[in-house]
């Protein structure tokens, strides 16, 4: 039981860390020397991602802000999976499931899901003409592996019985 406990602790770190990493880090999309995330675009200097009021561009800051609101969403339901998680551990009776740790787990997937996909469809429309001709970068990439590993974490809450 011991290893079984290690293994789905491990697991869980490993899906919050690639969460932070694709939340955080600015290669969500790559263009030469140029690299975007969800907050700002690096070339030399690192400059935000610019607002316009043009009602094209409101739509636009609308699509990227779901994200940003998803990701960290994510990331959020994720840790708050892991301590509730660790209290369960210590409170639960023998023989019950960790079920609240694995619907707000299950959730952290969804919202991962949610935020790539939009990033995924919209990412044309994100970016100025000079930086569309590109490829999505790691931090993307991240995303979607954190989106199986956090629904596999989830469910595996869902099997997961209270043990001595």
């Amino acid at each position: 039981m011991l290893v079984i406990l290690a293994f789905i602790i491990l697991f869980h770190v490993i899906s919050a860390t690639l969460l932070f990493i694709s939340t955080i880090n600015n290669a969500w999309w790559v263009h030469q020397d140029v690299y975007t995330d969800l907050w700002r675009i690096c070339n030399v200097t690192c400059e935000p991602i610019k607002d316009s009021s043009t009602a094209a561009a409101g739509n636009i800051c609308c699509f990227l802000q779901a994200v940003q609101a998803t990701m960290i969403l994510s990331t959020i339901l994720c840790c708050v999976a892991f301590f509730v998680f660790i209290l369960q551990l210590f409170r639960l009776k023998q023989g019950e499931r960790f079920v609240f740790t694995a619907v707000i787990q299950l959730l952290s997937a969804l919202c991962v899901m949610i935020g790539a996909s939009i990033y995924a469809a919209q990412h044309e429309s994100f970016h100025e003409d000079s930086v569309r001709e590109g490829d999505y970068g790691y931090s993307f990439v991240l995303a979607w592996i954190a989106f199986p590993l956090t629904l596999v974490s989830g469910l595996m809450y869902l099997v997961l019985r209270k043990r001595k």
